[in-house]
């Protein structure tokens, strides 16, 4: 009973937390302390076999979340990575912990991109190439889409310098009149959730490019 009332306690909170970039969820991924980007001890050199094999885990683990979305399997990483499973949760004790770390790249590509934006002297020109980049990326990452929909990523959304550039290139875009001034940073995660649904639905390039245009459009200043 005291179990069933902790669990029961944990969903209420997780559910009443809000989000910061995202829907709101009931489902969290946590970073594990030993892995780059984690919290706690710092992780140690790896060897040099140790340190490939890392490196080709993630360059499965991006192609098979990409075609396969949050539900694929740490054996379809290994498969693919051809490396024994064992191997795979060496490095990643849970898939979980290599999804963040796969989401947390992305993320960072992303901030590259929004910091290429600022240098455009036309904010909304930035502003406008930076959510095409992104989303031309995310058209091809099935897991990176369905994470964004349905989990909160502010942290890592933060530390990659992602939401100062964003935050930067709207208040731009906003003094130069071109973006509408009740727009706010928390309109974009939303619009790009709902980009990655109807990529889901409609993988067309024509179809999503069309919903993208859309709901740009929305966000001009009249």
């Amino acid at each position: 009973m005291e179990l069933e009332f902790r669990f029961r306690l944990i969903k209420i909170r997780n559910l009443s937390s809000g989000y910061k970039w995202g829907y709101p969820h009931s489902m969290t991924t946590l970073r594990h302390p030993l892995i780059p980007g984690g919290l706690g001890c710092p992780e140690k050199p790896l060897r040099a076999d140790a340190r490939r094999n890392r490196e080709r885990i993630l360059k499965a683990a991006r192609a098979v979340f990409a075609d396969q979305g949050i539900e694929a399997q740490m054996d379809d990483v290994a498969k693919r990575a051809k490396v024994g499973v064992g191997t795979v949760y060496r490095h990643y004790p849970t898939k979980d912990v290599l999804l963040e770390a796969i989401v947390r790249e992305r993320f960072e590509e992303i901030a590259g991109f929004a910091r290429e934006a600022l240098e455009n002297p036309d904010a909304w020109d930035g502003f406008c190439s930076l959510i095409w980049r992104s989303a031309e990326r995310n058209a091809v990452d099935r897991a990176f889409c369905e994470v964004v929909a349905f989990t909160d990523k502010g942290d890592i959304v933060e530390e990659t310098g992602l939401a100062r550039s964003l935050e930067t290139l709207m208040d731009r875009a906003k003094a130069q009149g071109k973006l509408r001034a009740d727009a706010t940073e928390m309109d974009i995660p939303i619009l790009m959730a709902g980009a990655g649904s109807v990529m889901r639905i409609h993988p067309e390039a024509a179809v999503w490019h069309r919903y993208l245009t859309i709901m740009l459009d929305g966000l001009r200043a009249s």
